[in-house]
C-alpha cells in the first residue's frame, strides 16, 4: 500500500464552525482558538493541524507521531468542532460523539482526567469503574453533553458490544479514533486480537471514518494497520521518530547495582522507571533501592490488582520517585516529567524499548535513557520465545534488530530513526555515548579488524554475522563443525573478547563500508575493495568499544539540558512544583493532570503578575486560569495580589 499525500495547506487553513452548545458560546471561532482555550497553545506542532484536518474532513487517516508528540490532540480537538454538513449549529440536534479505543484502563483514565480539567466533557466505560461511576458515564452520554467517549477494544467489538453499540447509534458517533494502533499488528511490538475486528465498526456506524494513531511503528507495521483497519484512501501522516531532548546510552552490564546507583545519583530527587526481565528481578531490585534510602516500588502481573494500583498511583501522585517494573507497566503511564529510564537488560525489539524508553521526557525537557545488556539477554529471549512456541521469523527479525542496537558503536538517535524508515540530519546528534565522545578507542585497530576479515575470507565470505563471531570466539557450534570451520587458522583467535563486543566491530566495519552484507532475510558478509586493501595493510581504520563503567564517573548533561533552565527561578520552580501537588491530592489526580513541568518552568521564568497575563503561558486554558490562577499567582507574588 503506497501512503498517502499529507493533507494540502489550503484545507489547512480553513477555519470550521463551532457546535451549538457551551463551546459554541466561547466566540472561539477556529481550531486556532480552540487549541488556546481549552489547551493554552498559541499553535500547533508538527502533522497536528493536518492530522485534524482529516477528522474534519471525514477522511481516514493513519497518524504516526513520536511519544510527546501530541498524538492524543489530533482526536480529542476534533470532538469540539462539528463536522461539516452535520446541521448541529442551526437545527439543535445534539453533536455525535467521538468513539476513542484504548487499550488500557490506566491510558483511559489518564485522557479523561486530563480533558476534565481543561473543560472538556469526557467519559470512559471499562471493567474498574464501581457501578454508580459506570452509571454517571451512560448518563453524560445519553444526555448529549459527553464529546469523547473512550472504552476498550473488547467493548467495542466484543460479545457485550451489542448493548453500547445500539446506544452510540442513538446518541451518534462522529468518528473512532483506535489509539495505540500498533498493537493491531503481528509486526509490532505489542499486538492484541481483538484490534483485528475494529473494522467492523464501520459497519456498525455508517459513513463515519476511522483514525489511527500510534508513537511507534515501521513502514511494515504502517501498511499492517492500514490493512487490517480497511482504511480508505487514508492520509497517512508521519512525523519525526527523533526525541532530541533524550540521551541514549548502552551500557555493558557489570555490577549492575552499581551502574544503576550511578545513574540515580545524576536524577537524584527525580522520577524515573527501570525495567527489568522478570518479577523476581524487580522485587528484588526494588527492595535493594528501598535500602538504598531511594523512593521506589515494584510493578508486575504478579501482584495482586490493588497493590498494583496502589503503586502505580504513588508514582503518578510522586509519592515515590523510582518505579521498578516489568513490561506490565506500560502504555497508560503519562507522567510527563520522568527524566530517566533504564532497562536492566534488553527488550526483544526496537519498538518495545522505543515505547518504554520514550516514556521519559514527555514534557520536551532532557531525559536520560540508559540500556544495561549483555549477551545473555538476547539468548535468554530465544530460550523464553521458544518455551512458549513463538520463536517464530517474525521475533527472529524483531530480535535481531534490537541485539544490533545494543552492539553498535554509532550514533543511537540515527540508528533508532533509521530503524523506523528516517535519516537523521546533521552530523551528530550531541546526545547518545557515541556522539559524546563516552565510547573508548580500541587497541591496535587495524590488527584487530584483519582479524576479522580474514575470518569472513576464510569461511567463503558466504556467512554471516552470527557464523564469524562463533568462529572467532572458538564457539564449537553445528553450523561452525559441520562446516570445518573448526580447524581454520582462525579459530579461537578472538576467543576472550565478548560477543557483544566483537559483533559492534564487525558492524563498525560494515558501516565504514570494508565489509558489505548481502541478501535480506539471511545477510552474509563479505570484503569489498577498501576490506581487501585494509587487509593488506594498505589503508587503516580506527575501532571503538564501549567502557566498563568507572565508578561514580559523571556524564555530559543531555542536550539542551542546561538551556532548558536558562532564566528560570529553581525556588519559585519548586514552589510551584509542590502547590501542583496539592492542587493534584485536593482532586485526585495526578499533578501533571495540572500542569506539565515545561508550564511550571515558563511560569517560574516568565513571572506573571496578573490573571490576564496566564493566557501567555503555555499550557494554561481559560479553564486552568479560572481553577489554578489565583493560586498561582498567590505563589508567585508571595502575597496579595492584583488579581485583574
Amino acid at each position: 500500500m503506497q501512503e498517502a499525500p499529507r493533507i494540502g495547506s489550503e484545507q489547512a487553513r480553513r477555519e470550521v464552525r463551532l457546535p451549538d452548545n457551551d463551546i459554541a458560546a466561547t466566540g472561539a471561532g477556529s481550531l486556532q482558538g480552540l487549541l488556546q482555550q481549552y489547551w493554552g497553545y498559541t499553535s500547533f506542532r508538527p502533522l497536528q493541524r493536518e492530522a485534524i484536518d482529516a477528522v474534519i474532513e471525514r477522511r481516514d487517516s493513519l497518524v504516526v507521531l513520536p511519544t510527546g508528540g501530541g498524538k492524543s490532540l489530533c482526536f480529542q480537538l476534533p470532538a469540539l468542532v462539528d463536522a461539516p454538513g452535520a446541521g448541529a449549529a442551526t437545527s439543535g440536534r445534539r453533536s455525535p460523539v467521538a468513539l476513542v479505543i484504548s487499550p488500557l484502563i490506566a491510558l483511559m483514565k489518564d485522557q479523561v482526567d486530563g480533558l476534565l480539567a481543561q473543560g472538556v466533557s469526557a467519559a470512559s466505560l471499562h471493567s474498574g469503574q464501581t457501578p454508580a461511576e459506570r452509571r454517571a458515564a451512560l448518563d453524560l452520554l445519553q444526555s448529549g453533553a459527553c464529546r469523547l467517549l473512550y472504552v476498550a477494544p473488547e467493548r467495542a467489538v466484543g460479545e457485550t458490544a451489542d448493548g453500547l453499540r445500539a446506544l452510540l447509534a442513538a446518541r451518534g458517533v462522529a468518528y473512532v479514533a483506535v489509539d495505540e494502533a500498533h498493537c493491531i499488528s503481528q509486526w509490532g511490538h505489542d499486538f492484541r486480537p481483538e484490534y483485528r475486528l475494529l473494522a467492523s465498526l464501520r459497519e456498525a456506524f455508517a459513513g463515519i471514518a476511522l483514525h489511527a494513531y500510534t508513537a511507534t511503528a515501521t513502514p511494515r507495521v504502517r501498511r499492517d494497520i492500514c490493512d487490517q483497519l480497511r482504511l480508505v484512501d487514508p492520509a497517512v501522516l508521519v512525523g519525526a521518530f527523533d526525541r532530541p531532548n533524550l540521551t541514549y546510552r548502552v551500557l555493558p552490564r557489570a555490577h549492575f547495582r552499581r551502574q544503576l546507583l550511578t545513574i540515580l545519583r545524576r536524577h537524584a530527587g527525580e522520577a524515573g522507571i527501570v525495567y527489568c526481565l522478570s518479577r523476581r528481578d524487580v522485587d528484588e531490585l526494588a527492595v535493594a533501592l528501598a535500602d538504598q534510602g531511594v523512593r521506589a516500588l515494584p510493578y508486575h502481573a504478579g501482584l495482586d490488582d490493588a497493590t498494583r494500583h496502589r503503586h502505580q498511583d504513588a508514582f503518578l501522585n510522586e509519592s515515590i520517585d523510582v518505579m521498578v517494573a516489568t513490561v506490565a507497566f506500560g502504555m497508560g503511564i503519562d507522567r510527563s516529567d520522568v527524566r530517566f529510564v533504564v532497562h536492566d537488560g534488553a527488550p526483544p525489539s526496537l519498538e518495545q524499548y522505543q515505547q518504554e524508553a520514550g516514556r521519559a521526557g514527555r514534557d520536551g525537557l532532557p531525559a536520560e535513557c540508559a540500556l544495561v545488556t549483555s549477551p545473555a539477554d538476547f539468548a535468554r529471549w530465544r530460550e523464553r520465545l521458544d518455551s512458549k512456541g513463538q520463536w517464530t521469523e517474525e521475533a527472529r527479525t524483531l530480535l535481531r534488530g534490537m541485539q544490533r542496537y545494543a552492539a553498535a558503536t554509532s550514533c543511537r538517535h540515527r540508528a533508532l530513526v533509521g530503524y523506523f524508515g528516517q535519516d537523521l540530519p546533521g552530523d551528530t546528534c550531541g546526545a547518545c555515548d557515541w556522539c559524546l565522545g563516552e565510547l573508548e578507542r580500541a587497541d591496535e585497530p587495524v590488527v584487530l579488524a584483519q582479524k576479522i576479515l580474514s575470518a569472513v575470507a576464510r569461511t567463503g565470505q558466504r556467512w554471516g554475522v552470527g557464523h564469524i563471531v562463533s568462529v572467532l570466539r572458538g564457539e564449537a557450534i553445528d553450523a561452525v563443525t559441520r562446516s570445518g570451520h573448526d580447524t581454520l587458522s582462525v579459530f579461537g583467535l578472538l576467543g576472550d573478547m565478548p560477543a557483544a563486543e566483537l559483533r559492534g566491530y564487525v558492524d563498525q566495519l560494515t558501516q565504514a563500508g570494508f565489509l558489505v552484507r548481502a541478501g535480506d532475510q539471511y545477510p552474509t558478509l563479505a570484503m569489498s575493495d577498501s576490506g581487501v586493501a585494509l587487509m593488506r595493510g594498505q589503508t587503516g581504520c580506527v575501532l571503538f568499544r564501549q567502557p566498563l563503567p568507572a565508578k561514580g564517573k559523571a556524564r555530559k548533561p543531555a542536550r539542551h539540558g542546561e538551556e532548558s533552565w536558562a532564566g528560570v527561578d529553581a525556588t519559585l520552580f519548586e514552589r510551584l512544583r509542590a502547590l501542583r501537588l496539592e492542587l493534584a491530592r485536593d482532586r485526585g489526580v495526578p499533578p501533571y493532570v495540572i500542569f506539565h513541568d515545561t508550564t511550571l518552568r515558563e511560569l517560574a521564568r516568565a513571572r506573571p503578575r496578573r490573571l490576564a497575563d496566564l493566557h501567555d503561558i503555555p499550557g494554561v486554558g481559560e479553564k486552568k486560569v479560572e481553577a489554578f490562577g489565583a493560586a498561582v499567582l498567590d505563589v508567585i507574588l508571595g502575597d496579595a495580589h492584583p488579581g485583574v
